[in-house]
């Protein structure tokens, strides 16, 4: 019942991306066909660096922190998508020391538009919209630490 409601706006989208002209000066957009195939998760960056495994080295992105983080978008020429996250949190202790905690995975599929410069996702609201940039589609969350600013999936 939940993605009924949510048909109507990603209807409109849709109709919105694909009412403008392919000579619309989108010059260095995606195809939807250069689209197709798996795009794997290859950062989930944060605001500041972290230390979360201990060995003494810090990054932005929790994949360099934790191997338990995983995930990948899979995008179909009939403009449907298969998508798996981990699920995860990432919680403070002490001396801006934090915890990563893996807890199952996120599943989702639906159908997908694209403008060219960005992709919409409908079925998932973990998704939503992402921005498509050199050979990644981005997804902006924006939160400071303890959360996730960007997911970026490279393509296969």
């Amino acid at each position: 019942m939940k993605n009924i409601k949510f048909l109507p706006v990603f209807v409109s989208m849709f109709l919105m991306m694909i009412s403008c002209s392919e000579d619309d000066g989108n010059e260095g957009g995606f195809s939807s066909a250069e689209l197709v195939g798996t795009w794997d998760l290859v950062a989930v960056n944060v605001s500041s660096t972290v230390d979360v495994n201990g060995d003494g080295s810090s990054s932005k992105n929790l994949l360099d922190e934790e191997d338990c983080i995983s995930g990948s978008i899979v995008l179909r020429d009939d403009t449907t998508y298969q998508f798996e996250l981990s699920n995860f949190s990432l919680t403070p202790i002490t001396n801006n020391q934090y915890v990563i905690q893996c807890t199952g995975v996120s599943q989702a599929t639906g159908a997908w538009a694209s403008d060219g410069v960005q992709i919409v996702f409908q079925g998932s609201g973990l998704l939503g919209t992402l921005q498509l940039s050199n050979n990644t589609m981005i997804k902006v969350v924006g939160n400071e630490l303890p959360g996730v600013a960007t997911y970026v999936y490279e393509r296969r």
